[in-house]
């Protein structure tokens, strides 16, 4: 298996679209209704949106790939792009996706890797994250990788309001 992982650029916008409806989909469907996952998917994965994101110098996405096929991606954000208030010396990791059938490959670790990598450059002292808190298995995997729960913050998922944890490794 051979992994690479790279940044994306405006050509990618499509297909950044394209693995975060599919990943946010196949993930969050059972556990939520039609409407709001519709009213999310439509909310934060249309083209404009996703294009703003792409294009503001605090964020940046990457895809990672197996054997050369999109396999899912990685988005961080630092300064004012971060979800949350955290401070300059903080890098967020907004989303690590990894499509269905190359999850268990430790392909979400290689995105972690290269986000701790990202937040060293920049000499940032701590990463964080939101994770949902019925999302026991993405919980488990950032306790495995160092995270520890630090807060917790409102998500909607269309009209209804979810609570995220907050998540945090200090790098220094």
């Amino acid at each position: 298996m051979t992994i690479t992982i790279k940044k994306c650029t405006a050509d990618d916008l499509s297909l950044l679209q394209e693995v975060g409806v599919e990943t946010f989909d196949t993930t969050f469907k059972n556990q939520n209704s039609p409407e709001n996952m519709k009213a999310y998917l439509d909310k934060a994965f249309n083209l404009n949106q996703l294009e703003k994101e792409l294009c503001n110098i605090s964020s940046a996405f990457y895809f990672i790939s197996s054997d050369e096929e999109i396999a899912g991606y990685l988005k961080v954000n630092i300064n004012n792009a971060q979800s949350e208030n955290m401070g300059n010396d903080s890098l967020e990791i907004e989303r690590i996706y990894i499509r269905n059938k190359f999850q268990k490959l430790g392909l979400g670790k290689y995105l972690l890797n290269k986000a701790i990598e990202i937040a060293i450059e920049r000499n940032k002292k701590s990463i964080w994250l939101g994770v949902w808190e019925r999302n026991e298995n993405a919980i488990a995997f950032y306790k495995k990788m160092g995270f520890v729960q630090t807060g917790a913050h409102s998500f909607y998922m269309g009209d209804e309001e979810q609570v995220d944890f907050i998540m945090t490794k200090t790098l220094v």
